[in-house]
């Protein structure tokens, strides 16, 4: 492999929440919510800080800052599918290759969903024991959330 050439892999994550799949979809997708949960443990991202238009097409940009060192991570993506509920994807194209990321809301029926988010074209860099453990914690964070609203 040459310096200009990168690994890629793909990821999946299959969570189950205590709340309907819309509610979840929402918190996803509202600024009002997201700034709640996205990003790992030891980072915020301010409501004014992030920029969702609800459609496919549409930009999902966030800018996540590191609580201890002021740090500034921004994502920028454009939504690819968006159905309340159901389904929510997005692609990042500032990341090598443009990485996509897919989460398909399941309703258990009882009261529960499971989301199984999938995600391609990963660099390597973000597929580190350390990255992934941000985004798991990010999951939990979530959780804790959405007990605040059910």
């Amino acid at each position: 492999m040459t310096d200009t050439e990168q690994t890629t892999g793909e990821l999946t994550i299959t969570r189950r929440f205590a709340a309907p799949p819309e509610l979840i979809f929402d918190c996803m997708t509202t600024p009002e919510h997201l700034t709640h949960f996205w990003g790992p443990t030891g980072v915020s991202t301010p409501i004014g800080k992030i920029t969702i238009d609800r459609r496919p097409g549409g930009r999902f940009e966030t800018t996540m800052i590191n609580d201890a060192t002021g740090e500034e991570y921004p994502m920028l993506g454009v939504f690819v599918e968006f159905v309340r509920g159901k389904k929510l994807s997005w692609t990042e194209r500032d990341v090598e290759g443009g990485m996509l990321t897919s989460v398909t809301f399941v309703d258990l029926g009882d009261g529960t969903t499971e989301t199984i988010t999938h995600q391609t074209n990963i660099p390597a860099m973000f597929l580190t024991a350390e990255v992934q453990e941000g985004l798991q914690s990010s999951f939990v964070r979530l959780d804790e959330y959405l007990v605040t609203l059910v």
